[in-house]
Formats: C-alpha cells, structure tokens, sequence
C-alpha cells in the first residue's frame, strides 16, 4: 500500500457519516400524545387528528404499535390504508448523498395479501415489499438512496402504504421502524492499483444497531440512484458487515440473491484505453451463513464474460480469481451475476458473497496521478468537520 492509499481511504472515512440524528424519533420511541390507556399492551392505538407523533406528521391510517417481536423491542407505526408519515430534515455539508436504512415489518397475521411501502425524497422514489425467505427473523432491513443535497438544503422523508385491490380486513400493511442515515460523499478516492471506485463495498447503507442480517439493496439501474455506491443493483443483493458474516477484507462485501430471476452488480471502470488489456481480480466465496452448495457467477468485463464456480460448505470459505480482458472502450463494463436459486436449510435466501474487486492494467500498475490538492482537499476536509 502506498501512502496515497491510506490518504484516499481517510477521505472515504471522512466523507461517511452514520447518524440518527437527521431524525427526530427515528426509532418511533417517543410516544404519541394522548394515547389510549390500552397503549402499553400490544394493540395497535390508532392515531388521530388530535394526537401528534414527536417528529413525525401523518395523514390517513396510522397506528402506533407496541410489541417485543419489533427489531429495537419497542415501538413502530403501522401505515394503513392511504397511511402515510414525513419528515423533513436539513442537510450538513456539500456534495453528500443521503442513504436511509430501516426496518420493514408485514402486520397482522393470516392475511391474504401484503401492502407494499413506498419511500421517496424529494426526488427519488422506491417501492419495497416484504417477502418471505429473505430473513430468518421476523423483519428486514431496506436501504435507499435520497439523492444529493447541499449545505442547508431541505430533504422531506415521506413512506406511504401502497393502496392495493383487497379487502382490508384481509390485508398485511406494513410496519416501519428504526430509520437510520447516512451520509457518503458523491466522489470517493480511488486505491492506486484499482481502476473501479468502491471495488471493496466499503461505501454503502449503514446497518442497523440491532440488525445481524445485513441490508437488502433491491434493483437499481442507475449508479447515481444506488445505495451501493458506483453500483448499480440487478434483482436483489444483500450488503453484509463483518461484524456478523464472513467478509474477506474491510468491513463490508455483498451477497447475490437470485430468486425467481438473476441479480447481480454492475459498475464501470474509469480511465481504461481501447483495446489495452486490463486484469479483473476478485474474491468469490461464501458469508458464512449456513449457505451451502454450488455457486456459480458470471462475469463479464469488457466483451469477455466467463463463469466462476465455487462449492460453499456455508462455514465462511473463500477463494480469489480473475479474468483477463481487453477494453471495449474507454469505460468497461464490470458485472457480476447469479442465475442459481441457492437457501439455508431455513429455508432463507443465500448466495455468493463477492469482495475485493480490483482492475489494473496488465504488465503495471493503475495511477491515480495524485497531486497536493487531494492532500490539501483531504486535510481542510478533516478540519471542517
């Protein structure tokens, strides 16, 4: 490692935030105002036009819900039918983009269909679902990307139940708790000998305190609307941290989860020549999360593409591989995807786990052609905050 690298990797340090604090009662811990007496039992109590909710406003059906199965054993909100909440918080510093984590909750019990959630910011919009076999405990942890905000600039949070065709009474509307965000700068340094930005995953959604099953990341075709980021998003991935899965190095890596279709990522790399060879390294490996069995990851840089194979024990296995390719043009394309259905004997999705992606030129090494600004960039950076 050169001493550009440890002062790129301090600036993608400084450049991320984790923080609740953009939100007022992020975690729904604040109690309504005049609540039911019945509000410390599990019943759903249904908030009103006279009651208010520290932090949030609310139209339509929303319920504060009481129950140990929640992931903070708390507190949540329920949206129902037309069910909706915001919140509008300020951004801190220039050139950041805001990515929400949080938890997703189906209510009610024996229904025939689940109501989805949207979440959107001023400018960004998703729509997610619960589905079952993504998770072994009861909720799931989502993320999305905000968008970009200055210094100062508002950013109103809105989630909305998604109005479907079913009798109420028969439907799951879902429950939201503990929303988290995080801050990331919009230009990353890059790693001397590595042409991609964020081949190590560092940089993604935060986790949540009480969460051990990482963060989905649904799709997402564009790089600038990725949670992931510099990583668009094929299906569903599952970002996972090293504190409760195998990650071969830093602290971050990703796990492809291929359902009824194929999911996968996929990025470009900067400063590559047309018709110069290039050399794609990687770890392909498994999360050490009882996934066992054959994965197979195709992999396509440039116009060369190959299939990698690895047989997962689940115990935390690893191996690294690469592929040589000549670029097309002077941006290549980078992808990794699973076409195989692979699940525990929970009968929870699982998957390949892919980290460490590196490309540099065959016969040298990558150059970022550092100057003294980066430096001085760095430092007035680290003085700011």
């Amino acid at each position: 490692m050169t001493i550009w690298f440890h002062i790129i990797f301090l600036l993608l340090l400084v450049s991320s935030c984790v923080s609740s604090d953009f939100l007022e009662n992020s975690d729904f811990e604040s109690p309504p105002s005049n609540l039911s007496s019945n509000a410390s039992s599990s019943a759903l109590v249904l908030l009103d036009q006279n009651t208010t909710l520290p932090g949030w406003t609310f139209e339509g059906i929303v319920q504060y819900v009481t129950s140990p199965d929640l992931p903070d054993s708390g507190h949540a909100v329920q949206l129902g039918e037309d069910g909706k909440i915001n919140q509008t918080f300020i951004a801190r510093g220039d050139d950041l983009n805001y990515i929400l984590t949080f938890a997703l909750i189906p209510g009610g019990e024996n229904c025939s269909v689940s109501a989805d959630l949207s979440v959107s910011g001023p400018d960004s919009n998703s729509v997610f679902s619960y589905r079952q076999n993504y998770s072994k405990v009861s909720w799931q942890s989502y993320s999305h990307n905000l968008g970009k905000w200055g210094n100062g600039e508002p950013i109103n949070l809105v989630l909305e139940s998604q109005t479907i065709d079913s009798e109420s009474n028969s439907t799951c509307w879902p429950i939201v708790d503990t929303l988290l965000i995080k801050t990331v700068g919009v230009t990353l340094g890059q790693d001397s000998g590595n042409l991609l930005t964020n081949g190590g995953f560092e940089s993604g959604p935060g986790f949540l305190p009480n969460s051990t099953e990482g963060v989905l990341i649904d799709a997402v075709p564009s790089l600038i609307q990725s949670a992931l980021t510099q990583w668009s998003v094929i299906g569903t991935v599952r970002y996972i941290d090293s504190d409760h899965f195998h990650v071969p190095e830093g602290k971050a890596a990703i796990e492809i989860l291929a359902d009824t279709a194929p999911s996968g990522i996929q990025t470009a790399t900067r400063d590559t020549s047309e018709g110069s060879r290039y050399n794609l390294t990687f770890t392909l490996g498994d999360a050490n999360d009882a996934c066992i069995g054959q994965f197979v990851v195709n992999v396509q840089a440039g116009s060369a593409a190959q299939n990698f194979t690895l047989q997962s024990n689940g115990t935390g296995s690893g191996e690294k591989f690469g592929l040589v390719f000549v670029a097309d043009k002077a941006a290549a394309q980078i992808s990794f995807t699973s076409y195989s259905v692979t699940m525990t004997k929970e009968d929870v999705l699982c998957g390949p786990m892919i980290d460490g992606v590196i490309v540099h030129p065959l016969g040298g090494t990558a150059s970022l052609k550092p100057t003294w600004l980066l430096l001085i960039f760095a430092l007035l950076y680290v003085a700011v905050l």
